[in-house]
């Protein structure tokens, strides 16, 4: 199975505050609120929604399209990304301006405050998909993530236009985007996938009930945090899988981006939603175990384990004939 996953490319600041941000927050006073935290760890890493996704998949022995803007300081992320599998040779380079960067603080109850700067991937919007598409010979799902709006909009008309079957995953770019570009991008997606939050905010800005946005999207996949994830769909039966086991969390940053991962690559073995979702929900789980999207080691005797004690031995079973090394 051949799949582009599009959206940003980021280097990540990633902080640590010892303390709990509640605590500093007056519910009477965040009309005027001015704080600064005194964080005790920072560490730099590899980032941005699309390279997160496209990294765990390329583990996952997949070998998936990035589709991206980037700026000319990209050298070694590229030559990292491409040391472990993934094909960057649809990603557009920006003459002008750097690689995205996210930056991000974490508190003691996995809580975040972050800002993210666009950069490069502003020229997103100028990316078209059908050039990576004929080099491959054809994808066979393009996966539209959190980008510059405008480019996510482009790429899902794209896909309509063409023929392209695509998920749509809006993740943060919710809060930019307005009702009727959120619907021009999840309208006739195969897939749509948000966390609840989000899932609540999208039906906000659409003014579309679940129902509604069941009638335009064939699967919706839904993170619940540690309440694991629920999947719906007009003609299947709810699904609803929990987290992983035994899972020691260090840092949620690209948590979501291990799920999808590991979701679409259990997809592209033929398994079935369920399988998938429990291959996501370890990927991720290994993500959270890191500082990073990307700072995490996967072996495929420990991966099997891991998936066997948290789903039966026979999930375990079922993904052994995929996995290698």
């Amino acid at each position: 199975m051949k799949i582009a996953v599009s959206g940003s490319i980021a280097t990540d600041h990633l902080m640590h505050f010892p303390g709990r941000f509640a605590d500093q927050l007056i519910a009477d006073q965040l009309h005027k609120v001015s704080l600064s935290f005194l964080i005790d760890d920072l560490v730099v890493r590899r980032g941005g929604v699309a390279a997160n996704i496209a990294f765990g998949m390329a583990r996952l022995g997949l070998r998936p399209v990035l589709i991206g803007a980037v700026g000319t300081d990209f050298d070694d992320y590229r030559a990292w990304l491409e040391r472990h599998g993934v094909d960057c040779d649809s990603v557009h380079v920006s003459e002008v301006l750097h690689t995205a960067r996210f930056v991000c603080t974490t508190d003691e109850d996995m809580c975040q405050i972050a800002s993210f700067y666009a950069g490069a991937m502003s020229e997103a919007r100028n990316i078209e998909i059908a050039p990576a598409n004929d080099r491959v010979g054809g994808f066979d799902l393009v996966l539209i993530s959190a980008d510059d709006p405008q480019g996510m909009v482009r790429h899902s008309q794209e896909c309509r236009d063409r023929g392209y079957r695509f998920a749509a995953d809006p993740s943060q770019q919710l809060a930019r985007m307005g009702g009727e570009d959120i619907i021009s991008l999840i309208d006739g997606a195969a897939y749509l996938l948000t966390n609840d939050y989000e899932k609540s905010l999208l039906e906000s800005k659409t003014g579309l009930s679940d129902a509604e946005v069941l009638d335009r999207v064939a699967v919706r996949v839904t993170t619940l945090g540690k309440n694991g994830v629920e999947i719906t769909g007009k003609d299947i039966e709810r699904i609803h899988v929990p987290i992983a086991r035994d899972v020691q969390p260090i840092d949620p940053t690209g948590v979501g981006d291990g799920f999808r991962a590991g979701f679409f690559a259990g997809l592209s073995w033929g398994l079935d939603l369920e399988r998938s979702a429990q291959i996501g929900s370890l990927l991720a789980g290994l993500v959270l175990e890191g500082a990073g999207g990307q700072e995490y080691d996967l072996r495929a005797d420990t991966f099997l384990k891991r998936l066997g004690d948290s789903y039966g031995q026979e999930a375990a079973d079922e993904v052994r004939p995929h996995l290698k090394g």
